[in-house]
């Protein structure tokens, strides 16, 4: 904006959750964790056996001073049923009926019924009434069938209430599957790896560099407003379009790591083992390691996705395993039609690799590839990943974005665009992916020849 003959730029607010997190409410969510820390080292020091206890009292105090005591009666509400569901013993049952408690949060009338227990308002209200309600209905769930896998455990409501009220994880998550948490923080004296404090150090600055990465860079080059606006960029040269569309991916994936890289410092500073940020959306080439929520991605692999689906080497199962996890992560998301369309399209994303990869294996095509070289052997497959990668960005664009956007990327780049751009970006896509799997064989051979030595010694 020209102001007075200087350039003013203001930041791009696109971003409701970022703007909110890291304006408004920078300063409640660094007050309400430093607290949790204090009162977690201060709780290890005199009476480590009552940590567990400790992390349980002051989260609920946090729910109750954030969004008032009918919410927390709310929430106790749906962990007490699952609770007695629990005591039953059948999986099919908690799954159901946790199911059916997450959907109470998410479709009408049951959601604006349930939402009045929230007091007063103020503008990240809605955002962790979902989030509070969404994550505490997918930890009872997790604590219903980890009481049923391990019925001589005999886990108790106490432990559920101290699981869901971890305040790091309580909002906006990861979800670590109960029996993790459980047996981490019910360690009386736990001892810290060599080196954790300072990798817990590493990741705290880390995380402070891309908060000021994403408000400088990203922020200021407004890769999440100009897609709103078709016609300007229309306007856009191909190239151009393509590193929009893949920097609304980055950026999603810079924000989820951010905000998981801070939760999962406090969590590991609590001597937990919290799940790890996302993978890079620049190191991903197949749909079965796409996710920005690593410990959903836990969560739906353990009791729904690796349960249904088994080794996922038949078409069959897991076709019904990938539409029992899309189905659930639909109704997580919210029901809609944008959640809808990205559902499928990654669906047919995952099993289409697994059609791929049983058509490689039939004839002529698997005795053409065992006389290939390993270099031209992982050439071939990279034409195929760099092609996955795109296919990636562009069902992902769907729900980050919007339809219209990614429609207007995809008959760019594929039909207008070709053969030159399409070609030309293929290549550089290309490139990374050889670049990704080098990267990947190195780390194999270094982690095989590290399980050798410990063998020998």
């Amino acid at each position: 904006m020209l102001a007075g003959g200087s350039l003013r730029l203001h930041k791009d607010v696109a971003d409701f959750e970022w703007v909110m997190w890291f304006t408004s409410f920078r300063n409640v969510i660094i007050f309400a964790l430093s607290g949790h820390v204090l009162f977690a080292k201060l709780c290890t020091m005199v009476a480590p056996q009552l940590r567990s206890w400790m992390y349980a009292v002051y989260g609920a105090l946090a729910v109750v001073g954030t969004m008032g005591p009918w919410y927390l009666l709310l929430l106790l509400g749906h962990c007490v049923g699952l609770y007695v569901v629990s005591l039953f013993g059948q999986p099919w049952l908690c799954l159901g009926v946790g199911l059916a408690s997450l959907a109470s949060f998410k479709l009408d009338p049951l959601i604006s019924w349930q939402s009045g227990f929230v007091t007063g308002t103020f503008d990240l209200q809605e955002v962790l009434f979902h989030g509070g309600c969404g994550f505490t209905v997918l930890r009872c769930t997790s604590f219903a069938l980890e009481s049923c896998a391990h019925p001589d455990r005999r886990y108790s409501l106490a432990d559920l209430l101290k699981y869901n009220f971890y305040l790091p994880f309580f909002f906006f998550g990861p979800i670590m599957t109960f029996d993790r948490f459980h047996a981490q923080v019910s360690q009386v004296e736990p001892v810290r790896p060599e080196g954790e404090l300072w990798r817990i150090r590493a990741q705290a600055g880390l995380s402070v560099v891309a908060i000021l990465a994403v408000d400088v860079f990203f922020h200021f080059f407004y890769i999440l407003t100009i897609p709103s606006d078709l016609k300007f960029v229309n306007r856009l040269p191909d190239s151009a379009l393509a590193g929009l569309a893949y920097s609304n991916l980055v950026y999603d994936w810079v924000k989820a790591a951010v905000l998981f890289g801070v939760v999962n410092t406090v969590a590991r500073l609590d001597h937990l083992d919290p799940p790890q940020p996302p993978k890079c959306i620049t190191a991903l080439y197949v749909f079965a390691e796409t996710h920005f929520d690593r410990g959903i991605n836990d969560w739906l692999c353990k009791y729904v996705y690796n349960y249904i689906g088994g080794e996922h080497s038949a078409v069959i199962p897991e076709l019904g395993a990938t539409i029992a996890t899309f189905a659930i992560t639909t109704l997580w998301l919210g029901p809609c039609d944008v959640v809808y369309l990205w559902s499928c399209l990654n669906c047919f994303g995952l099993n289409f690799e697994l059609w791929v990869q049983k058509l490689a294996e039939l004839e002529p095509l698997s005795q053409i590839e065992t006389s290939l070289s390993e270099q031209m052997s992982r050439r071939v497959r990279a034409v195929f990943g760099a092609m996955n990668f795109w296919a990636i960005i562009m069902y992902n664009l769907v729900s980050l974005n919007s339809p219209e956007f990614t429609d207007l990327v995809a008959q760019r780049l594929l039909l207008s665009g070709f053969p030159q751009t399409t070609l030309a970006i293929l290549f550089v896509t290309y490139c990374g992916v050889q670049l990704v799997k080098e990267r990947e064989r190195t780390l194999a051979l270094e982690e095989e020849q590290k399980q050798d030595k410990e063998k020998l010694e």
